[in-house]
C-alpha cells in the first residue's frame, strides 16, 4: 500500500509532461503488481514500456531494436536474473543495452554479483519510485552519450580512413595513369595551349613515326599530318579546332595519317580540351588509332554484301538497289531501259555428270563470255543457280532483244571443256522493257521471269520478249494462280483420294484392283480435276509434295477402307510423278510409311507415265528395283504415245503395262488405233506383261479389247471415279 500511495503522489506532480517521448524500457518481474506499478509510473513519465514475466520472454522482447534499457528482477520462474544478463551480454544485438537489477535481496555479494555479469545498478526493493526514475533517467543519458560518442569517433575513424584512401587513390590514378598512357593500344598526344607537343605515348611514336622528345614543343601540325583518302586534301588539324571552339570534336570520315616515312595509316580519333580546377583551358588531348584492317575488312564486307562470291558479279540484293533506281528514274522522265533475266540451259547436266566444282567453274567462265557482250554502263549480276540478270540502260526494247540474241549466240557456241569431255550449253532469256508505266521491282522481275519461262517452254535456248497481250504469258499466269491454289490446298488439306475400279476382262480369275486418284478442293468446297492442276504442280515442282501427300494419306487409313465402292484386300495403284522418281528423299519417305503404316507391299502398285520413266530412266530403273524388292509391282501409264518405248520397256522391272487412252477410244472406228493396240497387247504379253485398257467408255470399245485378248479395262463404261470412305 505504501509504495502505491508514492506512486499515485508521484503520478500527480509529473502528469504535465507524460506527452513527451523519453525512452523505450523494457520490465522482467514475475509479480503482477510490480509490473503494473512500475508500468503505470513510467509510462505516465513519458516513457514506453515492455513487460516480460519469465527469463525466456524477457530475452526474446531484448531482441527489439527499440529496447534502450531493461529492469530487471533477480528472483524469476525459469532462470535467474543473473543467467539473463549473461546471456544479453553474449549477444551482439543487446550487449550494449543497460540493465538495472530489481531485487528484495539487499546484500553486498548480490549487487556485487550482479554488476559482475554486466548489470549498471541495482535497485532493492521495496523502491522508492523517485530513485526508480532518477536511476532510468541517468542511465539512459549515460547510453545516450556513449552512442554519440561513438558515432562521433566512428565518424572520425572513417573520415581518417578516407583522407588516407583518398590519397592513395590519387598516387594510385596517377601512377595507373602514366602506366595505362605508356601500354593503350591507341595513340595519345597532348599538347600546351597554343598546341606545341607536350606528351607522346608510344603508339603515337610508332603511327607519326616521331620519337618523343624530338616532337617535343613542336606544333601538333608538324608530326600529325592528315589528309583526306579519297581527295587526298589536307583535314583541320582536330587540336587547333578542339581549343578554338572549346569542345570534343572528331576527326571526319575518311581520314588518313601520313607518317615521317611516307607509311599511310586509315586511322580515328577524337581531340578534347584539358581545363584546370578553375575551367580554364591549359591544353589539349588526342587520342588516335590505326582503323586500317578494319576499315578494308568493312570495304571487303560491304562488297561482299552487294557481289557474288562466285564470279565477282553483283548479286540479287545489289542488283536489285539498281533496278529500283532504273526504274525510278522513268517516273520524271523519257528514259528507256530493260532487263534480261537469263537462265542457263543444261547446267544440271554438268554439275550432275562432272560434279559441282565443274559447275562453278562453268559459271566463271559463262560470266566472262557474258561480260564481252555487253556495253560497260550496263550492270550484269548473278541471280542465284544458273540465272542472271542484266541491266540495259538508255536502251530500248528493240536494241535490248538484239542484245539477247546476240548474249544467246555467244552462250550456244561456247563449248565447256571439263576432264575430257565437253558440254554444249544454252541460255534461255527474258526481255522486259522499264518504262514510265513500269510500277516497281516486283513487277518487272516478275514479268522478266515469266518471259524467260516461256523462253524455255519453246524449246530452250531461246529468247522471248515480254508483251501484256503475249498469250503464252497470260496462260502461264493462270499456271501460276494455279499454283497458290495447290499451296494454300496443301497447307490447308484441302486435297481428297477417289478410287475408279479397274476389272479383269479376261476368263482367268485375277486381282481385283482400284486406281487411287486425287482431287483438289477450291476455296468455295467444288472438286478441281486433276488436269486443271496436275500439270502446273509439275512445272513449278510441287508434284512431289502432292505425291507425299497421297502416300501418307492412303496408306494412315488404308486399314479402314470400307464401302461398296471398295474392298479391303486388293491391288491398289498409286501415281508417281517424274519428279518423285528421282527424288531420294522421296524414296526414304516411301519405304519408311510402309514400315510406319504396315502395308503389305504386294497390295500396292505404283503408276509411272511412260514418259517419265524415258525422261529419268536410270532413276525410274533404281526406284522401281527398291520397290520391287520390298514385293510392289509397277505399271507402265500412257503406254505407246512416244512410240518409242521397247528398247526402255526390256530394261524396267514393270508388271503391268497401261495402254495410252487416245489410241484405246478411237479403236473401234479407227484401224490404225485398233493396229497400235493389238500390236502392244501382243508385246506386252511376249514379255510376260498383264495390260490395262484406259478409256474403255462403251460396250463397243470393250468388246475389241475382248477380242484383243487384253487383260483389264478402265474407264467410264466400267466405273466411275468414286470418293473413299475412310470409315474411322
Amino acid at each position: 500500500m505504501e509504495i502505491s500511495n508514492i506512486v499515485d503522489r508521484t503520478s500527480d506532480r509529473v502528469s504535465d509532461s507524460a506527452t513527451n517521448y523519453r525512452g523505450n524500457i523494457l520490465i522482467v518481474d514475475d509479480l503482477p503488481g510490480n509490473l503494473h506499478l512500475l508500468s503505470r509510473t513510467l509510462r505516465t513519465h513519458g516513457y514506453q514500456v515492455r513487460c516480460a514475466t519469465t527469463g525466456a520472454m524477457a530475452i526474446r522482447a531484448a531482441q527489439s531494436p527499440w529496447t534502450e534499457l531493461i529492469l530487471l528482477d533477480i528472483k524469476l520462474p525459469d532462470i535467474d536474473g543473473y543467467e539473463v544478463c549473461k546471456q544479453l551480454k553474449s549477444d551482439e544485438k543487446t550487449a550494449g543495452i543497460p540493465i538495472i537489477f530489481l531485487s528484495a535481496l539487499n546484500h553486498t555479494f548480490n549487487k556485487v554479483q550482479g554488476l559482475a555479469v554486466g548489470g549498471v545498478d541495482y535497485i532493492a526493493k521495496p523502491f522508492q519510485i523517485e530513485e526508480v526514475l532518477a536511476r532510468v533517467e541517468t542511465h539512459l543519458t549515460i547510453r545516450r552519450l556513449q552512442q554519440s560518442l561513438q558515432e562521433q569517433n566512428l565518424h572520425l575513424l572513417r573520415e581518417i580512413e578516407e583522407r588516407q584512401r583518398l590519397e592513395e587513390s590519387l598516387f594510385a590514378e596517377k601512377e595507373l595513369a602514366q602506366v595505362t598512357l605508356q601500354s593503350i593500344g591507341d595513340a595519345v598526344i597532348t599538347t600546351n595551349a597554343q598546341g606545341n607537343v607536350r606528351y607522346f605515348n608510344p603508339i603515337a611514336e610508332q603511327l607519326t613515326g616521331w620519337k618523343a622528345d624530338e616532337a617535343q614543343g613542336l606544333p601538333l601540325s608538324a608530326v600529325f599530318v592528315i589528309v583526306n583518302e579519297v581527295t587526298r586534301k589536307p583535314v583541320e588539324n582536330p587540336i587547333a579546332k578542339a581549343l578554338l571552339e572549346k569542345r570534343i570534336v572528331g576527326l571526319a570520315n575518311h581520314t588518313i595519317l601520313i607518317a615521317r616515312d611516307g607509311t599511310e595509316y586509315a586511322i580515328e580519333d577524337s581531340a578534347a580540351p584539358i581545363r584546370d580546377r578553375q575551367g580554364q583551358i591549359i591544353g589539349a588531348v588526342i587520342v588516335f588509332r590505326d582503323v586500317t584492317e578494319s576499315r578494308n575488312l568493312a570495304r571487303q564486307l560491304s562488297w561482299e554484301a552487294s557481289h557474288d562470291a562466285l564470279t565477282g558479279l553483283i548479286n540479287r540484293r545489289g542488283f536489285e538497289q539498281q533496278l529500283i533506281d532504273a526504274i525510278a528514274s522513268c517516273q520524271d522522265s523519257n528514259h528507256q531501259h530493260a532487263l534480261c533475266y537469263l537462265d542457263l540451259d543444261h547446267f544440271k547436266v554438268v554439275n550432275d555428270t562432272a560434279g559441282h566444282v565443274a559447275g562453278d567453274e562453268l559459271l566463271r567462265q559463262i560470266t566472262t563470255l557474258l561480260q564481252k557482250g555487253v556495253r560497260a554502263n550496263d550492270a550484269l549480276a548473278r541471280l542465284g543457280g544458273d540465272e542472271f540478270g542484266l541491266l540495259l540502260t538508255q536502251c530500248p526494247l528493240s536494241q535490248a532483244a538484239k542484245i539477247a540474241e546476240k548474249l544467246k549466240d555467244l552462250v550456244h557456241q561456247f563449248r565447256f571443256i571439263w576432264d575430257s569431255k565437253t558440254f554444249i550449253i544454252g541460255v534461255s532469256i527474258g526481255v522486259v522493257a522499264i518504262n514510265h508505266t513500269s510500277k516497281d521491282l516486283m513487277e518487272v522481275m516478275g514479268a522478266a521471269d515469266a518471259a524467260c519461262y516461256v523462253a524455255k517452254g519453246k524449246g530452250r535456248n531461246c529468247v522471248h520478249v515480254y508483251r501484256l497481250d503475249d498469250e503464252k504469258l497470260i496462260s502461264q499466269r493462270g499456271e501460276r494462280h494455279v499454283v497458290s491454289q495447290i499451296s494454300r490446298a496443301l497447307e490447308t488439306n484441302r486435297f481428297c483420294l477417289y478410287s475408279q475400279k479397274i476389272v479383269s476382262i479376261t476368263s482367268n480369275p485375277s486381282v481385283e484392283h482400284y486406281e487411287i486418284l486425287l482431287r483438289m478442293l477450291d476455296e468455295n468446297g467444288e472438286i478441281v480435276a486433276p488436269n486443271e492442276f496436275i500439270p502446273a504442280a509439275e512445272r513449278y515442282g510441287l508434284s512431289t509434295q502432292i505425291d507425299c501427300w497421297v502416300i501418307e494419306t492412303f496408306f494412315s487409313n488404308y486399314h479402314n477402307l470400307s464401302g461398296k465402292n471398295i474392298i479391303s484386300t486388293g491391288l491398289y495403284t498409286i501415281n508417281i510423278s517424274g519428279d518423285s522418281i528421282g527424288n531420294h528423299g522421296f524414296i526414304r519417305f516411301l519405304i519408311e510409311q510402309f514400315s510406319c503404316y504396315q502395308i503389305p507391299p504386294q497390295t500396292i502398285c505404283f503408276e509411272i507415265r511412260e514418259t517419265a520413266a524415258i525422261a529419268n530412266f536410270e532413276q525410274a530403273r533404281y526406284f522401281m528395283s527398291e520397290l520391287k524388292k520390298m514385293g510392289c509391282c509397277f505399271a507402265l501409264d500412257d503406254f505407246g504415245r512416244g512410240l518409242s518405248s521397247f528398247a526402255y520397256l526390256m530394261n524396267l522391272p514393270v508388271d503391268y503395262l497401261k495402254i495410252d487412252g487416245a489410241l484405246v477410244k478411237n479403236i473401234s472406228h479407227n484401224l490404225i488405233s485398233q493396229a497400235l493396240v493389238e500390236g502392244f497387247n501382243r508385246i506386252a504379253h511376249a514379255m510376260n506383261l498383264e495390260t490395262i485398257a484406259e478409256f474403255v467408255e462403251d460396250e463397243s470399245i470393250l468388246e475389241k479389247l475382248r477380242e484383243m485378248g487384253v487383260d483389264y479395262a478402265q474407264g467410264y463404261g466400267i466405273a466411275h471415279p468414286v470418293p473413299i470412305n475412310f470409315n474411322r
